[in-house]
């Protein structure tokens, strides 16, 4: 009995030793929630001047606002272009693979759109999250003179 307890222990310590930690939060990760918990609008076909665009590798990512077309219901991958600090846009400019794949765009999201160097990006379409849904108001503890 004490060999199985001294074994658990040990066990114990060395998991809690080696555990790795969670990695942090990426801004792609931070909006992505946003989006699965509270939804978004259907995203319609025009010009887009307000989207964040991901550009992730490994686990790192950055985020970017840009503008981007949309044409039935897809992103128009020739049409990204990423916003400098005085409001003028620079197209980007990556080779992209899978260029005859369509990129739909699913609850706010686009689907993922993968460059030659390895690299993921994705358009978020930030004005179109839904808003916080209404909580009910609380009634305040009863505090009577008894």
């Amino acid at each position: 009995m004490k060999r199985l307890l001294s074994t658990l222990l040990v066990a114990l310590i060395t998991t809690t030793v080696f555990a790795q930690q969670e990695p942090e939060a990426t801004c792609f990760t931070k909006y992505a929630k946003v989006f699965e918990q509270r939804g978004a609008f259907e995203v319609e076909d025009s010009t887009y001047t307000n989207v964040v665009i991901t550009i992730r590798k490994g686990t790192m990512a950055d985020c970017f606002y840009g503008k981007v077309t949309v044409k039935n219901g897809s992103v128009d991958i020739s049409s990204l272009a990423l916003r400098f600090e005085d409001d003028t846009y620079e197209p980007l400019d990556f080779r992209f693979k899978y260029q005859e794949k369509p990129i739909k765009i699913v609850n706010g999201i686009s689907n993922i759109i993968f460059t030659e160097e390895e690299e993921l990006i994705n358009v978020l379409f930030v004005k179109k999250i839904k808003p916080k849904k209404k909580k009910y108001a609380k009634a305040a503890e009863p505090v009577f003179d008894l």
